[in-house]
């Protein structure tokens, strides 16, 4: 994969998806009909996934759809721009009767999606509380959690003692470590091409939050600032590589040695366990150092939803059932044999003997120390508003409080909309 242009950090052509700008049209281009269910009922249904990284991964979503006896399922698997393609098809008549996402407020009351309480009877006890607070909007829960995806740093522990440092656990630490950590050869620190994914780490280590319980501002903080200015630093330096061959979920710069520290996933962790053994560690991102800071894990994760525009609500919300409750196996297959998930449904998750030792052991106890989940009012205008904050304070050197006075009048906007 390319390295990231400049024009690709202005994402407003996912927002103008997400809004109902974008033009209309069906994703026959983007991997439909890979998978074909055997039921020979009459109906079918369209699943939508985003290209997961780890190998098998596509297989196994075809041979679950197969599996369904209820519906014909096709698979489309969509590579890049997941969010863009799935917004537009959403707007379209032709769109997907299931999809993977994220809990987002404005599709429940934009009624792009249903609630799925009724096939969640008896069941919500088995999951993770966040798993199920996060996705529930107005009372009602509007998604059925699929794998829980906490994201953390890699380090590689030889290069660590080598340059004689511990595991730093302040952000000044973290740069410093990353700058002796930096040769000729070897990056110190990768965060991805957009920095995108350490942007909410980033504010959560300050002790900031996204929004306070009332959903008003509350990222745009003294603290905020000062550690954007610090990442500023680190950016304009020699420590963090950048133009990296791959994206932030993708471990091939950590495991081909392009960097000793690398923001990334578990999904990613047998990868790099395969490529580095026992040399390496993991850790949270570093708390800001303030009085309030904390170590933050982004716990995140993809969750199975179902289109207000299906052409048979029932049968879709019958497969997500089928799939995602009923299917134990299937669960534990997609979270644990292709990359490190953590399942969401304590039944599954109490099998999950890949997980309790070595580096997974510690991976779950860092998403259960210091993980902090999605919040379904921010949204994905949200996420790109704060996207752009990030390029432009640390990748372009503007004032990052100025910046942050740009956001929150977006923010802001967005937030009368929703809530009025």
């Amino acid at each position: 994969m390319p390295a990231i242009s400049s024009r690709e950090w202005d994402r407003r052509d996912v927002l103008r998806a997400a809004g109902g700008i974008a033009a209309l049209g069906a994703l026959t281009a983007c991997g439909s009909n890979t998978g074909r269910g055997g039921g020979g009922s009459g109906r079918s249904l369209k699943q939508m996934y985003h290209a997961y990284g780890e190998p098998g991964t596509q297989q196994a979503a075809q041979k679950f759809a197969k599996a369904y006896q209820d519906a014909d399922v096709s698979v489309q698997w969509i590579p890049g721009e997941y969010e863009k393609k799935l917004f537009t098809a959403l707007l379209s008549s032709d769109g997907p009767d299931v999809f993977e996402f994220h809990p987002q407020i404005h599709m429940a009351h934009e009624r792009q999606i249903v609630p799925l309480d009724d096939i969640l009877e008896g069941v919500k006890d088995d999951f993770h509380e966040a798993d199920i607070a996060s996705h529930t909007i107005d009372g009602k829960v509007y998604g059925v959690r699929m794998i829980d995806d906490p994201q953390f740093l890699y380090y590689r522990k030889s290069l660590l003692e080598k340059a004689g440092i511990e595991p730093p656990d302040t952000l000044d630490g973290l740069i410093e470590a990353a700058e002796k950590l930096t040769t000729d050869k070897v990056k110190g620190l990768y965060l991805g091409q957009t920095l995108q994914p350490i942007q909410n780490p980033l504010i959560w280590s300050t002790g900031a939050e996204l929004l306070t319980p009332d959903n008003e501002i509350a990222y745009h903080t003294d603290e905020v600032v000062e550690a954007l200015r610090k990442l500023r630093r680190l950016y304009a330096g020699k420590a963090l590589l950048k133009g990296a061959p791959t994206e932030h979920w993708d471990p091939a710069s950590f495991n081909q040695g392009l960097c000793a520290m690398q923001w990334c996933g578990m999904w990613a962790m047998p990868q790099i366990l395969e490529a580095h053994g026992d040399d390496v560690g993991i850790m949270p991102w570093p708390s800001s150092g303030d009085p309030n800071g904390r170590p933050a894990v982004y716990n995140g994760g993809w969750s199975a939803f179902v289109s207000a525009k299906a052409k048979d609500v029932d049968a879709a919300k019958a497969f997500v059932k089928w799939l995602w409750i009923d299917q134990k196996e299937f669960q534990r297959e997609w979270c644990l044999d292709y990359g490190f998930h953590i399942p969401p449904r304590r039944s599954v998750a109490a099998g999950a003997e890949e997980l309790t030792s070595g580096l997974a052991a510690e991976g779950v106890e860092l998403f259960n120390t210091a993980g902090i989940f999605d919040n379904p009012s921010w949204t994905q205008s949200m996420i790109t508003t704060l996207t752009d904050v990030m390029a432009n304070a640390v990748r372009d050197d503007a004032d990052p409080e100025r910046e942050l006075d740009k956001a929150d009048k977006k923010i802001r906007r967005d937030l009368d909309k929703i809530f009025g």
